[in-house]
């Protein structure tokens, strides 16, 4: 059993060898809680869920590590617009995208920090790295010196003399316009921090790169994060971390986008889909089913459409589980492992469409058993279809997905009532042979919008999927 993965900076697959035996840490670069999540942001968080949990049914420890940005420009401006503290701006969000996280079934991290907690850890490493040539300060601002670390742009494969460095205002002194801001010097009234070289904040890059030595020491299994952040976000945690001394981390694995009409899911373009929005017209583990079963690095393009697909596909996997789970009497255990095929294609770079096909797979195997009365073979087939999605997180009996219903949470009792009125007296049409009044009324109810399904303890009715 080897799990490969891709790793950026190598270009190619690679098998994964840990630093530890049997342990396997991970930094992921989390929120910038300058506003609310769109489901854009969750991906990140979610297909690293399903890393860590595939890591942990391998036998893995897994230390796994997700940041909080909370003070940055974007921060700042938003303040001034709103009146409004910074950090109650922050501290909104940050709960908005804990609360995105857990809709979606992600399992809390094993450290969540926040920048602002981590100043002095700043501070040490800026002050190793101007006596180590590689920083210096400059009116209140401290700046990496790109020059002087020779590894600098490998990981985005870019060519120095090309560089296009993204600056932020109030950054002077810089000695190469290509040298990058650590430290910022605060304008009046900015929130700011005392240093050795005057007031001011950090810049998004030190924080990961202090974070990460805090909390995963010199040198760290996997970085993770979106592909947008390659360039300059992680090149320039590089080359702090390895120019202040840090083996840093041994893998760097990145995440497709959510796009909208071909671009990046953004707030800035106006076309974000906000979580809070999105759990209250889809079942949240359908928007996990979603987001979670393309593969990681695969550009997913939102669409309602798309959605109704994986909404009618995880009804067929959600029905399989219902019927075996009323003809054997009780909730049947997941099995000990999961299919052959199933640990191939998650070894094999997270290959979760083609784990997920194994599901569908079985899935159909399960309903053959029913539909040939076997339900010995169909309650096995269960078992392994539960192995399955509790690695992916969308395991229906779960307990944290004990708690959701269909859509109308509020109105499902109501509803409840007033179908079986009507199925009651489908049932008499039944009783007394009238099978074509008996399936108009089944129809009407399709027609509706639900399904409505003949099963050993009666019958059974369910939202369809939408039209």
């Amino acid at each position: 059993m080897t799990i490969r993965l891709y790793d950026t900076s190598a270009r190619q697959i690679r098998d994964f060898v840990p630093l530890t035996a049997g342990c396997v840490s991970i930094y992921l670069c989390g929120a910038t809680v300058q506003a609310a999540p769109h489901i854009g942001h969750i991906r990140s968080g979610l297909n690293f869920d399903i890393m860590r949990r595939w890591f942990a049914y391998r036998g893995y420890d897994v230390t796994f590590v997700r940041n909080v940005t909370d003070i940055d420009d974007k921060i700042i401006t938003k303040s001034a617009e709103q009146g409004r503290p910074w950090w109650a701006i922050g501290y909104e969000n940050e709960r908005a995208f804990n609360a995105g996280y857990d809709a979606l079934g992600c399992l809390p991290p094993t450290y969540e920090p926040r920048a602002t907690g981590h100043v002095p850890e700043m501070i040490e490493m800026m002050r190793g790295l101007i006596e180590r040539g590689h920083a210096y300060a400059a009116d209140g601002n401290v700046y990496f010196d790109v020059r002087s670390f020779p590894g600098y742009l490998e990981l985005s494969n870019q060519d120095l003399d090309d560089l296009r460095q993204p600056s932020g205002d109030n950054e002077t002194g810089k000695r190469d316009k290509r040298d990058f801001a650590m430290w910022k010097a605060s304008k009046p009234g900015e929130p700011s921090w005392e240093t050795p070289w005057g007031r001011g904040r950090p810049g998004w890059h030190l924080e990961c790169s202090a974070m990460a030595h805090k909390y995963l020491g010199t040198a760290f299994d996997i970085h993770g994060g979106g592909i947008d952040l390659i360039f300059p976000h992680h090149e320039n945690e590089i080359a702090q971390a390895k120019a202040f001394g840090d083996e840093f981390a041994k893998y760097w694995v990145h995440n497709g986008w959510v796009t909208m009409s071909g671009e990046k899911m953004s707030k800035s373009l106006g076309n974000s889909v906000l979580v809070s929005e999105m759990v209250k017209a889809w079942r949240p583990i359908v928007l996990r089913y979603y987001l979670g079963t393309p593969h990681y690095r695969s550009m997913i393009e939102y669409s309602e459409e798309a959605l109704r697909e994986a909404e009618s596909a995880f009804a067929r996997i959600e029905g399989f589980v219902q019927r075996v789970t009323e003809k054997a009497g009780e909730t049947v255990a997941p099995a000990a492992e999961v299919p052959p095929a199933f640990a191939e294609a998650m070894d094999d770079d997270l290959g979760v469409p083609q784990a997920l096909a194994i599901v569908h797979t079985t899935v159909r195997q399960g309903n053959s058993a029913l539909a040939a009365d076997d339900k010995e073979a169909a309650v096995a087939r269960l078992a392994e279809v539960r192995a399955m999605l509790g690695v992916l997180g969308l395991d229906p009996l779960d307990d944290h997905w004990a708690g959701e219903s269909d859509r109308g949470d509020d109105l499902h009792g109501v509803v409840d009532t007033l179908v079986r009125l009507v199925l009651d007296q489908r049932q008499s049409a039944r009783a007394r042979k009238d099978w074509a009044a008996a399936d108009a009324i089944r129809d009407q109810l399709n027609q509706s919008g639900l399904v409505i399904e003949d099963s050993p303890a009666g019958p059974r009715w369910t939202l369809g999927p939408r039209q």
